[in-house]
């Protein structure tokens, strides 16, 4: 074999692994845009009170790393009259009290198919629901009463069922009255999860003003609720309103 052959050989060895390695990168890069930096299933999640609370749940509910700049109403009307937007990249919350205790959290943020329309397909991942964010409360409120050495309490809210509610598809569904828990015919306690979204890879979207499009809403019952319910300290029956006069501060 002349010295141009050996060349040509060498030459060729080294693009096989250059391409190996540039083809190792970027599968790389792939799997590392498929990551997810938002709540993982063990995250726990912030005090309901907190503006910190919605910013999670839009993190999660559309697998993203956005927060979203976030209002945190003190008044119903305002809570109700709001629209979120994905540009600028806009969500509110307000927390329904009984008392001093928080007992549930209702969110606005956008679905994950307007963020990647609006900030590239890397923007957000797969969308999920309200009992997801319910779930994970649950299983949080159950951890706290472990910590506090009432494992019965912990036992009865394991067999309370999130109830797998279909999101409604027109704000005034979303505010109207509910109970936030109820006792099923099962004879289990049962917690709602109420929400609304419109999903903005619809082609009804085409039809819909902005600020109808892409938007994803939760009410949410909190920890503190779920194990006051837990220990007997509220019975199940709860009704919400979004009222004007809705508790929405402690009193």
């Amino acid at each position: 074999m002349d010295g141009s052959a050996v060349k040509l050989l060498l030459f060729g060895r080294f693009m096989g692994n250059l391409m190996r390695s540039v083809l190792c990168i970027a599968l790389f890069l792939v799997l590392m845009s498929l990551a997810v930096p938002a709540y993982t299933a063990n995250d726990a999640l912030p005090d309901p009170t907190s503006t910190d609370f919605c910013q999670a749940v839009q993190k999660i509910m559309a697998s993203t790393d956005r927060a979203g700049e976030i209002t945190l109403f003190t008044d119903m009307p305002e809570y109700r009259h709001s629209k979120p937007s994905a540009d600028p990249h806009n969500i509110y919350q307000v927390v329904t009290y009984a008392g001093q205790r928080p007992i549930m959290v209702s969110c606005k943020i956008k679905g994950a198919a307007h963020l990647r329309s609006a900030y590239g397909e890397d923007a957000a991942g797969e969308q999920l629901y309200c009992p997801e964010i319910a779930r994970r409360v649950k299983a949080q409120a159950i951890a706290d009463l472990h910590q506090e050495n009432n494992p019965e309490a912990a036992k009865t809210l394991a067999a309370f069922v999130i109830d797998e509610n279909e999101p409604f598809i027109t704000g005034r569904e979303y505010l109207a009255d509910f109970p936030l828990s109820y006792t099923g015919d099962d004879g289990a306690v049962h917690l709602n999860t109420p929400g609304l979204f419109q999903d903005y890879d619809s082609w009804v979207t085409w039809f819909l003003p902005a600020n109808y499009q892409g938007q994803a809403y939760c009410h949410i019952a909190t920890a503190a609720y779920m194990k006051a319910v837990a220990t007997g300290e509220i019975e199940p029956g709860t009704v919400i309103t979004t009222a004007d006069d809705a508790p929405v501060t402690p009193h």
